[in-house]
């Protein structure tokens, strides 16, 4: 199949790939990025393990192809961290041990920041209904929902509501 170009913006960087227009973004992130954060699950968009953000809302890396996030804002796991310092969910999660295998992390990570980033008022029943579409088979969501609960706090504190 012949390859194409494509530019991509991934966590403020382009990168210029020449793919097949069938590769999916989670597969170029991954593997022609370097971007390993993103995983890979069912690679069927049920799992949330490759969620991401395109233009600031969560989607599956694994279900859209790379050529079509041309001209979007891409954003990965790898851009939550700023050097050493962990981003404020990620330090949520470390508290209240929101993870365990850490499979899904990634993907919670990125549909959590998408989510509370666009309405940081989401209330319990909110947040149980954003943590529904992505899967983790450890920890029984409790910690999950916890950690997001205390990162959309700190939020409302910041912005003084």
């Amino acid at each position: 199949m012949q390859k194409i170009p494509v530019r991509l913006r991934v966590n403020g960087e382009l990168h210029d790939l020449i793919v097949e227009p069938r590769r999916t973004l989670a597969d170029a992130l991954r593997e022609e990025c370097g971007l390993t954060g993103t995983h890979l699950g069912c690679e069927h968009g049920i799992c949330g393990a490759c969620t991401i953000l395109l233009d600031g809302a969560p989607a599956r890396g694994c279900l859209i192809f790379a050529v079509q996030a041309e001209g979007m804002d891409i954003r990965t796991v790898e851009s939550l961290a700023t050097g050493a310092r962990a981003h404020p969910l990620q330090e949520a999660f470390v508290r209240h041990h929101a993870l365990q295998c850490g499979y899904c992390t990634p993907g919670f990570l990125m549909l959590l920041v998408g989510g509370l980033e666009r309405d940081p008022d989401l209330d319990a029943e909110g947040l149980r209904e954003l943590v529904s579409s992505n899967l983790c088979r450890c920890t029984g969501y409790q910690n999950i929902l916890a950690a997001a609960a205390d990162y959309a706090a700190q939020l409302r504190a910041a912005r003084g509501a």
